[in-house]
């Protein structure tokens, strides 16, 4: 009974090490999504742990004659291997952003309002590692924005799906 045992702590453990996978201490590149109105964002990732990571999102908007905005979003994230390669991932974290936009729904004179924002932000995707330094990755990410503006509106829904890809160093 003892060998049957021992057989089986060795066998669990095995299998958790051949699933063990470390991820790359940095990653820049740009994430490609269109939910949220930003498009294209900066994106850094930085490895905490063998499968822990932090993923920093600096999104902006200018149209010079309408409106400018920033939003910076920063993430905690779980990494598990999949199979070779493939990883997923789940994440959750917050950010910051503001908007200054010329207000032009409203049927009186044009004016202009500034907005700063917060929000909570959910991430899951799946990623691929290939053998060179390139990172690409699909993800789902809902965020929930608590702002104040003249319709005293406090929360907001965006989701947002991109693509990211990452150059790995």
């Amino acid at each position: 009974m003892k060998k049957l045992i021992l057989i089986a702590i060795f066998a669990f453990g095995a299998t958790a090490a051949t699933q063990a996978q470390t991820i790359s201490e940095n990653a820049l590149g740009l994430r490609f999504g269109g939910g949220n109105g930003y498009g294209a964002e900066v994106s850094y990732q930085r490895a905490l742990g063998d499968n822990n990571r932090l993923e920093l999102d600096l999104g902006w908007r200018n149209d010079r004659s309408r409106y400018d905005s920033f939003k910076l979003a920063g993430l905690y994230q779980w990494v598990w291997n999949i199979e070779g390669g493939f990883n997923w991932y789940l994440g959750a974290g917050g950010g910051v952003g503001s908007i200054s936009a010329k207000d032009d729904y409203r049927n009186d004179d044009e004016r202009y309002y500034d907005e700063t924002f917060v929000f909570l932000a959910g991430d899951i995707g799946i990623e691929y590692n290939f053998d060179f330094p390139l990172l690409i990755s699909l993800d789902f990410r809902p965020e929930f924005g608590f702002h104040n503006d003249d319709n005293n509106r406090i929360d907001d829904f965006s989701p947002d799906i991109a693509l990211g890809v990452r150059y790995q160093f």
